[in-house]
């Protein structure tokens, strides 16, 4: 347990600034997440160093296609959430609300991304939001290894997050759930709006945090897989992060509570895909489908295929090294921070 940083007191209790809910706790109280507690006036982060899942992933998997192609990531998780996701896969590690998993120092994390070859830390699987301190100090360390680092997020981090995390934060990948229709948020997730998350793009864009969007297309009542709200999603990343933004439709498969959706049909996240590009974003993809020709990258000028993919394996990459299409020359506006790793992944 250590102190927080994301929080401010009086009079005893304490204001959590981690993420958009702003928790007002009172002497032993919790916030919504369950990991951050007021002790003696002070806010503490009960998860630091407990780490709840860990594994080493392909960085497609976050899903994060145009950061480092091929580059490998040490992914790492606390427990809890700031959501109350009723489709959540990772329920059993973020909806317990229980402190749980080994104990593991800012150093052990960073020696281990650094013997296991990565090339970089994700914090995922749970909301990293919440344990920011943690993760902001792996991420110090991080750095000085030639580390980067990447959030899977919610998008619902607090507008006093954003300066904190871009101490350590390279990138990050949000992901909408249901095309960010209000009504789904409320029925499903438990949060009133999504306008914190629009809130949290836009600073993430001016603070120069490297983003791609993800949104899981869920097939209920017309609320989580609304085509007019997919036009209108859209229609708002081209107009405030730019028609180059990546953005992700993903497969929603049963799950929590639940497992009487269907998953997503294949031709609703083709569907939606139609769509983004009618609305003019260039890089545009369908996730959780592997072998979809919509999971590769097409140059948006000459329209040749330059990186084939399977799930989360690269099986063709033909971008310059410059991060441009060889035929057209059109900037395929991709990071790759080590070109050399990456044509060592490329099968």
């Amino acid at each position: 347990m250590e102190e927080a940083v994301l929080y401010s007191s009086s009079s005893g209790k304490v204001k959590c600034t981690a993420c958009s809910r702003y928790c007002l706790l009172g002497e032993g109280q919790t916030g919504f997440c369950g990991i951050r507690k007021n002790v003696g006036g002070r806010l503490h982060l009960l998860s630091y160093g407990r780490v709840a899942a860990i594994a080493v992933d392909p960085i497609e998997k976050k899903p994060l296609y145009h950061y480092l192609p091929g580059g490998r990531v040490l992914s790492l998780s606390t427990s809890g959430c700031n959501w109350m996701c009723s489709f959540c896969q990772n329920n059993d590690i973020s909806q317990r609300r229980q402190i749980m998993g080994d104990y593991l120092t800012p150093e052990e994390v960073v020696g281990l991304a650094v013997r296991s070859g990565a090339d970089g830390i994700s914090y995922t699987y749970n909301e990293p939001t919440i344990f920011a301190e943690y993760a902001h100090d792996i991420g110090i360390l991080a750095k000085k290894e030639g580390l980067f680092s990447t959030f899977v997020s919610n998008g619902y981090e607090s507008q006093e997050a954003i300066p904190y995390l871009k101490e350590f934060l390279d990138a990050i990948s949000v992901d909408f759930k249901g095309n960010a229709n209000d009504a789904f948020g409320r029925k499903y997730i438990g949060i009133m709006s999504y306008s914190p998350v629009f809130d949290t793009l836009k600073r993430l864009k001016a603070a120069g945090i490297y983003t791609e969007i993800t949104d899981l297309v869920i097939p209920v009542k017309g609320m989580g897989d609304n085509e007019e709200d997919a036009r209108t999603l859209s229609r708002w990343i081209r107009d405030n992060l730019g028609p180059n933004t990546p953005l992700h439709f993903t497969r929603f498969h049963p799950d929590y509570r639940m497992m009487n959706v269907p998953v997503t049909p294949v031709a609703t996240l083709e569907r939606h895909h139609e769509i983004a590009k009618e609305e003019g974003l260039r890089f545009v993809y369908v996730g959780n489908v592997p072998g979809h020709r919509l999971e590769n990258t097409y140059c948006p000028n000459c329209g040749k295929e330059l990186v084939r993919r399977y799930g989360f394996q690269i099986m063709k990459y033909e971008i310059t090294t410059d991060g441009r299409c060889p035929y057209c020359g059109e900037d395929m506006h991709i990071v790759r921070k080590h070109p050399a790793k990456l044509h060592s992944l490329v099968k």
